[in-house]
């Protein structure tokens, strides 16, 4: 899609408007509360809505795989206003992992199923974390060995988000090489009927589902596998750099919110018969939340900018960066708000208990803040380095 950048913004702009007035709609906090009672593993009610009432699955993809071409713009766009609706689940791990990963992966398996993913027909849960990773990238002990004319998977997977509502798994797994090793690793698509594949399904503390995932002998075809073997870890460091810059956008969304509802209580709520937002204490407590939230959304905008263009180092340092700084504002932001409602903050009666318990995990996910500043800082070593020679 051939546009200026100010008929990008318009168009993205329109987007988020339609998709807000959707959520209004049809995702607001009484149909999340019945959403959580029910806790089964059919995808969110209103995912098949973005596809075909919407058709916003595609508004990142290039227009040769039936998307607009927005690329990262689109996904940071759409998931601050899922975020600000807590109804980001399953666009993280299908659209911004699975179809980026599918897309970059030409083949008859990939675009067939990414075909699929852009008319909501399939979910994808991302399986790459293990018992023993610790946010290691490369830390993969799941084993991929070559049988016949195709591939036998064995090995377990921890936390593997809206792996309940998936239809296929993007699984990461070890072709050669020991643990940690760069080199030797592969990424196979796995139809969550697969033979062999046992998973223990259970909600999270935000209100959405994961899995943990044992795969015992189980037998893929040639076809499973992405690229090329063995040579995998670059574009999953790429994916998952772009899904915590998504996350990042969310968590935009989240703390949004959290100041709303945090302002429209403080100037309700009385105290010696005048509102408590007129007590200087709590005003420099607001513009400290105020001044957090808008310093990470700043950062994340910086960095989505220049994401789909930056070279893997510069990528890496500037989504960490980024990531420190919006786990250091939802800490800020959410303790203020749950502070400032008193022990209402916390109820399953109030919104602001919800986003508060979606922030708190956005800090840790991907990495919490202390591992991105060691990567940062490992990075920046590294560069020195390279500029010393």
């Amino acid at each position: 899609m051939n546009t200026t950048s100010t008929e990008q913004d318009d168009t993205l702009a329109m987007l988020r408007d339609s998709l807000a007035r959707y959520l209004d709609n049809h995702h607001g906090f009484e149909q999340r509360l019945h959403a959580l009672a029910r806790a089964d593993d059919a995808p969110p009610p209103f995912w098949q809505g973005l596809s075909r009432e919407l058709d916003l699955l595609g508004a990142a993809l290039p227009e040769s795989h039936g998307g607009m071409g927005f690329g990262m713009a689109a996904h940071l766009a759409l998931m601050e206003t899922l975020g600000g609706a807590l109804a980001a689940e399953p666009y993280l791990s299908t659209v911004v992992i699975g179809a980026g990963l599918l897309q970059r992966y030409p083949g008859a398996q990939a675009d067939a199923l990414l075909a699929r993913v852009v008319a909501g027909q399939a979910v994808l849960a991302f399986a790459h974390g293990e018992p023993q990773s610790r946010h290691d990238r490369a830390d993969v002990q799941a084993r991929l060995v070559r049988e016949g004319d195709g591939f036998r998977l064995d090995g377990h997977k921890a936390v593997v988000q809206v792996a309940p509502w998936a239809s296929h798994l993007i699984v990461t797994a070890r072709s050669k090489g020991g643990p940690r090793d760069a080199d030797g690793l592969s990424l196979v698509v796995v139809p969550k009927d697969a033979p062999g594949l046992r998973m223990r399904a259970y909600p999270t503390r935000d209100g959405g589902r994961a899995a943990d995932i044992a795969f015992d002998n189980v037998r893929l075809p040639a076809d499973a596998l992405l690229g090329i073997e063995g040579a995998a870890l670059p574009q999953i460091e790429q994916a998952l750099d772009e899904a915590t810059l998504a996350i990042c956008a969310e968590s935009i969304g989240v703390m949004r919110r959290l100041m709303r509802d945090t302002l429209d209580y403080v100037r309700q709520r009385k105290q010696f018969g005048v509102p408590i937002s007129s007590f200087q204490v709590l005003q420099h407590r607001i513009a400290d939340m105020h001044m957090a939230l808008e310093q990470a959304a700043a950062l994340t905008a910086s960095v989505g900018e220049t994401i789909d263009t930056a070279a893997a180092h510069e990528r890496a340092r500037a989504v960490s960066s980024a990531k420190v700084a919006v786990a250091k504002a939802c800490k800020a932001v959410g303790q203020g708000a749950v502070q400032l409602h008193g022990g209402m903050g916390m109820t399953e009666e109030l919104a602001v208990g919800h986003y508060v318990r979606r922030a708190i995990l956005i800090e840790g996910q991907f990495g919490p803040a202390s591992w991105h500043l060691r990567r940062v800082a490992r990075l920046r070593a590294t560069n020195d380095m390279n500029d010393a020679r």
